[in-house]
């Protein structure tokens, strides 16, 4: 897709309550283009007057929920079009140090979230993409999903998982004419990253919300998988993959280093 023109398409955003957050930020370049755009978020978010957006409750690890919500919001503008399933949580492997560290329910509920929310969408969504021959899947998986979350295994896991099932997507749909785009940024500002110094100070930029949205819109014109709001990402991947034990102790000496300074992750 070349210029790609939004107009009356129906966008759906999951994880797009806060304002300032990745999901708005999708939200509000879609709305800026002509889309009208349904949002959700555990509590409905307030979406105002704005008869285009219109916000929804929804916990994306509930899949009775998840089905509520793409009817809902299907009964007021119509089948959607494209789906971000942006919903995301984070949780730290615990004050030892232990990769397996956190707790139960942080992995059971990093699974639901991050990995089953994805899944639970495209259930319901892809038979009537295949039936219209069109559709567009958006996860975000973040750069954990192909690099790694030091701090946060449990993270890291789940977001690679959810960029195989991304993978998955692509792979098995292509001929269905629905297109997927796994989005992989670095650090943003928003709340998760606030007074995390190492977010704040990274080397590699700390972008604005709306700078990954212009990215996957640009990914978008030019039906690619991969969204790199940071580009640098991917170099950090082509070398992972080039040499992953280099990747390993290279990481590992970053991980020593920030466990030297007691840096916040």
């Amino acid at each position: 897709m070349n210029n790609a023109n939004f107009t009356g398409l129906h966008v759906a955003v999951t994880g797009a309550g806060a304002l300032g957050g990745i999901g708005r930020g999708f939200a509000d370049m879609f709305l800026s283009d002509g889309a009208n755009v349904s949002i959700s978020d555990l509590k409905a978010p307030d979406t105002g007057v704005n008869k285009c957006f219109r916000g929804y409750s929804c916990d994306v690890g509930d899949e009775e929920q998840m089905i509520a919500f793409i009817d809902d919001a299907e009964d007021k503008f119509g089948p959607i079009d494209i789906f971000i399933s942006n919903a995301g949580v984070g949780f730290d492997d615990g004050p030892d140090g232990n990769a397996a560290g956190a707790t139960n329910q942080a992995w059971e509920t990093s699974w639901a979230v991050n990995v089953m929310g994805s899944v639970y969408a495209a259930r319901k969504l892809v038979p009537g993409w295949k039936a219209r021959g069109q559709g567009r899947f958006v996860i975000v998986s973040s750069a954990a999903g192909l690099l790694n979350q030091i701090g946060s295994a449990s993270y890291s896991a789940t977001k690679h998982a959810v960029l195989g099932f991304a993978e998955a997507m692509a792979i098995e749909h292509k001929a269905d004419g629905i297109s997927v785009h796994a989005v992989c940024p670095q650090y943003v500002k928003t709340n998760m990253t606030k007074g995390m110094a190492f977010a704040e100070n990274n080397k590699d930029g700390l972008l604005e919300p709306a700078d990954v949205a212009n990215a996957l819109k640009a990914s978008i014109e030019k039906d690619e998988f991969l969204v790199l709001s940071h580009p640098v990402v991917g170099d950090y991947f082509k070398a992972k993959a080039m040499d992953y034990d280099s990747y390993i102790s290279g990481m590992a000496r970053l991980r020593a280093k920030l466990s030297q300074k007691d840096v916040k992750l």
